[in-house]
C-alpha cells in the first residue's frame, strides 16, 4: 500500500502535512470553544442518555481524536447529540436494566453495535444510501433542525421551564405558559452573549467571539454573585480520565440492541453528513467522502465503547459553532479534546461560574447560520417539485421530530427519484430543413415531418417503472396520426439500458402495431442497449434491416421503399439474410 492509498483511509494524511501557520488562529479558537461547549452539553446529553455526567465528557474525548484522524469533514464536532442520546435511553430503557453497571454496559455495547454497523457500511462501499438525501431535502431538514435545537435552547436563555421535546408544536405552547416567568438578568446575559458574538468579528475578523463571550459571561457571574441572584450556572464538573472499558459481546444481548443500533447507525449517520455536507459546500477545499464518513462515525464509536462513553455522532449546534469559530482542519477537533482531557485533570473549577445562558446564546448564533430562507424562494420560482419536497421535510421534522424528518426526507428522495424516472421525457422529432439534423416539434419551429411517419424519441432508460407511462404517450401520438401513420421510427441514442419487463413489451409493441400494418424502425442504439435488443432476440423481431446508425438513414430507407411501391408484410421477424446485418450494425 503506497502513500496516496493510506492518504484515503487516513484522511489527516491530507491536510495535516499542508498544514500552514495561517489556519492555527482559526483552529485553536474554534477547538477551544467548541471545547468548552462540550462540557456541559457533554454532562446534559449523559443524562439525557440515562447516564452519569462523567460519561458525556468521556463521550467527547478519544471519539474526536479517532474522527479527526478518520474523518473528511475539516468541520465536523463528534461528540453526544441530543436525538441519538434520547434513542439511546428509549432502546437500552426496553431492556429494564436491573443496576447502573448493566445500564452502563448497555450503552457501551450499543455504542460498539453502531460503530460496527457504520464501520461496516464504509467498508461496504454503502455510503450511496446518502444519494437518498437530496440538496432540497438536507435544506429544509437542515433549517427545521436547526429551529427545533435552537428553541431548546431558550429555556437556558430564559431560565423557564420547557420540555425536552423534538416537536414545535409542543415547544411553542410551552413557551407560551412559562414566557412570563423569565428571570431577566439571566436574559440581560444571554443577549450580551449573542450581541458579543454577532458583532465582535465586525471590530476584528481574529477575535474568537464565542470565546470573548464565555470569558465574559463568566466573570460578570463571579464578580456581580450573580449565582446567588437566580443565574444558573454549570458549577461543578466531574474530574478523571476515562478508564478503558469492554463492550457485552453476548450475541443475545447483540439480538435484542440490534434494532435501535440500526436506527441511531442510520439516523446518526444522516444527520451527521447532512450537516457535513452544508459546512462542506461553504469551503469547497476539500472533498467529503459518504464512505470515508461511515468509517471514521464507525471507529469514533468504537473509541465511546471502549473508554466508557455512549453513541456518538455529528452534531449540528457544535459544527455549525466550529465553523462559525473559524476551524479550518481536525486541529480543531484534537484541541476540543485536548482542553477537555486538561480540564477534566486540572481545570474544572474555572468553568464552575459559567453561565448556562451565554452557551445557549453560543448554540444559538450558530445554528441561525444553518437556516437557509434563500432556496425555498429560489425553488418556488424554479422548481415547484424540488419545493414541495424541502418544505415536506421542514414540516415533518418540525412537528414529528428530527429521526422522523431525516428518514422520511430520505424517503421522499426516493419517491421523486422513482416519479421521475417513472415519467422520462419523449420527443416527437422532425427534421431542420436542407440538414440530416432532428429535434424536437414542441422546441423547434418549422421543422419539416413527414404525416406517415412517427419519429420518437426517448430521453431514458426502458424498465418496468415507466414502460406503461411510455406506452400511453406513444399510444396518444400514434391516435392523433391516424389511418395516415406508416412507420414508427424508435431513436434510441438516449437510452442507456432496457430492462427485461422493457424488453418484453417493447416486443408486444412491435407485434401490436405491425398488426394494425404500421411498421417499426429503430435506430442509434447504443453498444449495451444494442446487446440487451439482441439478447432478447428484438433485433430479429423489429428485423436486422430495420436497425440504423442514424435517424436520416431510417428516413431515406422509408422513403426509398415508398418510391419502389414496396409493401411490406408485417412479419415480426425478419429474414436469415437480414440477420446477417446485425454484425454490421455499428455500435458505441
Amino acid at each position: 500500500m503506497n502513500y496516496m492509498n493510506i492518504k484515503n483511509y487516513l484522511p489527516i494524511l491530507q491536510w495535516l502535512p499542508k498544514y500552514e501557520r495561517g489556519q492555527l488562529k482559526g483552529d485553536l479558537s474554534a477547538g477551544l470553544t467548541v471545547g468548552i461547549m462540550l462540557i456541559p452539553q457533554g454532562m446534559a446529553y449523559a443524562m439525557l442518555a440515562g447516564l452519569e455526567p462523567i460519561h458525556g465528557l468521556y463521550a467527547v474525548t478519544i471519539p474526536l481524536v479517532l474522527y479527526a484522524i478518520f474523518g473528511t469533514s475539516r468541520q465536523l464536532a463528534v461528540g453526544p447529540v441530543a436525538m441519538v442520546s434520547l434513542l439511546t435511553a428509549a432502546g437500552i430503557a426496553s431492556l429494564s436494566p436491573q443496576s447502573t453497571e448493566q445500564y452502563l454496559l448497555y450503552a457501551l455495547t450499543l455504542a460498539f453495535l453502531v460503530g460496527l454497523i457504520q464501520f461496516g457500511m464504509g467498508v461496504l462501499r454503502l455510503g450511496f444510501v446518502v444519494n437518498f438525501l437530496s440538496h432540497p431535502v438536507i435544506n429544509g431538514f437542515t433549517s427545521a433542525a436547526a429551529i427545533i435545537i435552537g428553541l431548546s435552547q431558550i429555556k437556558h436563555l430564559f431560565r423557564i421551564d420547557l420540555p425536552n421535546s423534538e416537536h414545535i408544536q409542543e415547544m411553542a405552547v410551552a413557551l407560551y405558559h412559562n414566557l412570563g416567568n423569565m428571570h431577566g438578568v439571566t436574559v440581560g446575559i444571554g443577549v450580551l452573549g449573542i450581541i458579543i458574538i454577532k458583532y465582535s468579528k465586525k471590530i476584528h475578523t481574529a477575535i474568537p467571539a464565542s470565546l470573548v463571550a464565555v470569558v465574559v459571561g463568566i466573570l460578570l457571574v463571579w464578580g456581580f454573585d450573580l449565582a446567588n441572584h437566580g443565574v444558573k450556572i454549570v458549577g461543578d464538573v466531574p474530574s478523571g480520565l476515562p478508564g478503558f472499558s469492554l463492550p457485552s459481546f453476548d450475541l443475545q444481548g447483540w439480538k435484542i440492541l440490534l434494532p435501535i443500533a440500526l436506527t441511531i447507525s442510520m439516523v446518526g449517520f444522516a444527520e451527521s453528513y447532512a450537516v457535513a455536507k452544508t459546512i462542506q459546500a461553504k469551503h469547497k477545499n476539500y472533498k467529503l467522502e459518504a464512505n470515508q464518513e461511515l468509517i471514521a462515525l464507525g471507529m469514533a464509536n468504537f473509541g465511546a465503547a471502549f473508554f466508557k462513553g455512549f453513541p456518538v455522532t455529528g452534531g449540528f449546534s457544535r459544527t455549525a459553532v466550529n465553523n462559525q469559530a473559524g476551524a479550518n482542519t481536525g486541529l480543531a477537533s484534537l484541541v476540543s479534546a485536548f482542553l477537555i482531557v486538561m480540564t477534566l485533570l486540572f481545570f474544572t473549577g474555572l468553568f464552575y461560574y459559567l453561565p448556562s445562558a451565554i452557551l445557549a446564546a453560543v448554540v444559538l448564533v450558530a445554528v441561525s447560520g444553518l437556516i437557509d430562507l434563500k432556496e425555498p424562494v429560489v425553488l418556488w420560482k424554479k422548481d415547484k417539485a424540488d419545493f414541495a419536497m424541502l418544505m415536506a421535510t421542514f414540516v415533518i421534522t418540525l412537528t414529528l421530530g428530527i429521526e422522523t424528518g431525516i428518514i422520511s426526507g430520505m424517503v421522499l428522495s426516493l419517491v421523486m427519484v422513482v416519479y421521475r424516472a417513472s415519467m422520462p421525457h419523449m420527443a416527437q422529432l422532425g427534421r431542420v430543413p436542407g440538414t440530416n439534423v432532428f429535434r424536437n416539434i414542441r422546441r423547434f419551429k418549422n421543422l419539416e415531418e413527414k404525416p406517415d411517419v412517427l419519429m420518437v424519441r426517448i430521453d431514458g432508460p426502458i424498465y418496468f417503472a415507466n414502460v406503461k407511462y411510455i406506452k400511453d404517450t406513444m399510444d396518444k401520438w400514434v391516435k392523433k396520426r391516424g389511418e395516415q401513420l406508416r412507420t414508427i421510427v424508435f431513436n434510441f441514442e438516449s437510452i442507456p439500458s432496457i430492462d427485461s419487463t422493457g424488453a418484453h413489451e417493447l416486443q408486444e409493441w412491435i407485434l401490436a402495431w405491425r398488426a394494425e400494418k404500421i411498421d417499426v424502425c429503430i435506430t442509434a442504439t447504443k453498444g449495451p442497449v444494442r446487446d440487451v435488443l439482441s439478447r432478447w432476440n428484438l433485433i430479429e423481431c423489429v428485423g436486422a434491416d430495420h436497425m440504423f446508425m442514424d435517424d436520416q438513414t431510417a428516413l431515406e430507407y422509408i422513403e426509398k421503399r415508398l418510391e419502389l411501391g414496396v409493401q411490406e408484410k408485417f412479419s415480426p421477424y425478419a429474414t436469415q439474410a437480414n440477420l446477417k446485418k446485425i454484425g454490421k450494425i455499428p455500435g458505441n
